[in-house]
């Protein structure tokens, strides 16, 4: 099969490599679509030679391992891109990302969906359903991130919410927020053409931060971005009593002073990947239509065309929210 790896430069390259073979318990999936991350981007310096990655995918069942049972070739699934041992604590609790033993598909574990096939868990797949056009199912996975974020903030119906950060996960934090009844959502970033895009779907005032202050006035403060200095400015920016969740994986020291914490008496939840039941719930939003990801979809690409494109994201390019490698 056709696959984009990390070469010797960190940097992608289409190559032939042999297709997967699926293990009890499994079953291969060509691949329908897959997302290009921001944490993809942030990762691939670290990310050892000749590894595929790709983990927002999803794509059509064309091969099934010994035992698997309720599933046939042909469906269109999407699926955690993590598989676990099955029988502890994490696994049976649906906090799969957390078990001891994980394996984490296209993130340092499992090949991932940079590739035509992909091999995953049936036990952690989900049908997708007949109204499904191309490509959301591989929207599922960011979408179940942003719920993740949204249900640890409790948000309640009139709500005043800001959204630090207007990437793929920013904006879907917004689309949920909304979903839940949230009265006013402004959204922050740097970068107009996200600002822009924000507006398009539904914020209701949008910051600059390079030249507006944050008040702190908001309840719910939901952090997107993941880079030094994000803690302090959501500290500043939530209201007393209010709540702070962080979903922006910031991989660098960063450093705050907690009187401010203290004084408002916030509450401050740090989130990471998902769920079962957060998939379960975006494929059931998306299906009844209460939550339309089409307009994050910014680009398809082909293989031969993502290793330019992801430098091109690498380096910053803003007029892009999220793009989909269709191999």
């Amino acid at each position: 099969m056709r696959a984009a790896v990390v070469n010797e430069s960190q940097k992608l390259e289409v190559v032939t490599l042999p297709e997967p073979v699926a293990e009890p318990g499994e079953f291969i999936l060509k691949v329908e679509a897959c997302g290009i991350c921001g944490s993809d981007l942030k990762a691939i310096d670290s990310t050892p030679p000749g590894f595929v990655m790709g983990h927002e995918f999803s794509g059509e069942i064309v091969s099934l391992g010994k035992g698997v049972q309720g599933w046939r070739e042909g469906q269109h699934v999407t699926a955690l891109p993590v598989i676990g041992c099955g029988h502890c604590f994490s696994c049976s609790t649906d906090d799969v990302a957390h078990c001891k033993t994980v394996d984490t598909i296209g993130v340092a574990g499992s090949p991932g969906a940079f590739a035509e096939y992909i091999r995953v868990s049936a036990r952690e797949a989900f049908l997708l359903p007949p109204g499904f056009s191309k490509g959301q199912g591989a929207l599922v996975e960011p979408l179940a991130v942003a719920l993740h974020a949204v249900k640890a903030a409790e948000i309640r119906p009139g709500d005043q919410v800001l959204i630090i950060g207007a990437g793929a996960i920013g904006l879907a934090v917004m689309m949920w927020a909304r979903h839940l009844g949230a009265s006013e959502i402004t959204v922050s970033d740097p970068m107009a053409q996200r600002r822009d895009l924000a507006a398009k779907l539904g914020a209701d005032h949008l910051i600059d931060p390079a030249t507006e202050k944050i008040t702190g006035r908001y309840r719910v403060v939901i952090e997107c971005v993941g880079i030094p200095g994000m803690i302090a400015t959501a500290i500043r920016a939530a209201a007393l009593h209010g709540c702070v969740v962080f979903t922006g994986a910031c991989q660098k020291p960063d450093t705050f002073v907690p009187i401010g914490a203290h004084m408002k008496e916030l509450s401050m939840r740090f989130t990471i990947y998902y769920r079962r039941q957060d998939f379960r719930d975006t494929i059931s939003a998306i299906e009844a239509g209460h939550i339309d990801p089409t307009p994050l979809i910014t680009g398809r690409v082909s293989l031969d065309e993502l290793p330019a494109v992801f430098a091109s994201l690498k380096q910053g390019a803003a007029d892009h929210c999220k793009v989909l490698v269709e191999p």
